[in-house]
């Protein structure tokens, strides 16, 4: 089983090149950030986990531009978004970023993509809440059209792309109805979610990896019915604390690929945390 971590990383923790030429060297398969542009003061959007909202979610580094400097330092680690809030960016210039980290790192980077919990950060950014997953669908769909080998027009609910030459192009070759970067899809079960992974997903991002020996059925008969390679579906749990106990649940499972959980926090603490997670690789 491939061990890859996430952090937030911010402007009071462990830098991204430190922590990639750890990862690296230590053997872990990878490296995702989350996102968060701002967190405005003013907000009755509860944090998912309870309580108050952590120090970290306000200053949490551009994942784009951290992954760029660990992209720069590193030969095989992976690289990855958990996740890249879409409908909060614009498609087109969020293509060519996408692109770009994914051409320079060698075709490395993993687009976690999902729908947010913060109403307030998302409607600064010009976000209908009640439409935002349609938004992202949309969104990824004008990014596909800007990634096809040959320039493909887009005309969508949300947005609209001209015929355009658009270069350079993701490194994975099309599979099936996906173009584009390894791209996996976050948020809680559902038919809805499961749905929009069939259409436009490698596979499955869960925040915490419970209730899989339930939903993981249901994500695969839905694949299956889509016309999808039912060999071709990937799950990888995401913000793990990991026990052997859990890690061998998932590996029962068919899953071959965690991402398990780090502090946000200085280099010394972080690179305890690896230590402590070594046994694992």
């Amino acid at each position: 089983m491939r061990i890859a971590v996430t952090i937030f990383l911010t402007d009071e923790t462990i830098t991204p090149t430190r922590l990639a030429r750890e990862l690296e060297g230590r053997g872990f398969a990878g490296l995702y950030l989350p996102e968060h542009t701002h967190i405005p003061v003013e907000r009755t959007t509860p944090y998912p986990a309870g309580g108050e909202l952590p120090r970290e979610y306000g200053r949490t580094l551009d994942a784009f531009v951290a992954l760029g400097q660990a992209a720069a330092v590193t030969e095989r680690l992976g690289l990855g978004t958990g996740i890249t809030l879409v409908a909060q960016h614009d498609p087109i210039d969020l293509a060519k970023q996408v692109a770009t980290l994914d051409h320079l790192s060698g075709g490395r980077f993993t687009l976690g993509i999902g729908f947010g919990w913060n109403a307030e950060e998302a409607a600064d950014h010009g976000v209908r809440w009640q439409t935002r997953r349609e938004l992202g669908r949309d969104r990824m769909a004008l990014m596909r059209a800007l990634w096809s080998e040959e320039p493909v027009a887009y005309e969508g609910e949300f947005g609209s792309v001209r015929a355009s030459h658009a270069h350079p192009k993701p490194v994975r070759k099309p599979r099936g109805p996906v173009v584009g970067p390894r791209t996996l899809l976050g948020g809680a079960a559902g038919p809805k979610l499961f749905a929009h992974i069939c259409e436009y997903a490698d596979g499955w991002l869960p925040i915490g990896g419970r209730g899989l020996s339930e939903s993981l059925p249901r994500l695969r008969t839905a694949w299956t019915e889509a016309g999808r390679d039912p060999e071709a579906l990937q799950v990888v749990p995401y913000a793990v604390h990991p026990t052997p106990g859990k890690l061998a649940h998932y590996a029962g499972l068919g899953i071959e690929e965690v991402v398990v959980q780090l502090p946000p926090a200085g280099e010394a603490e972080v690179l305890k945390a690896l230590d402590a997670y070594q046994e694992y690789l």
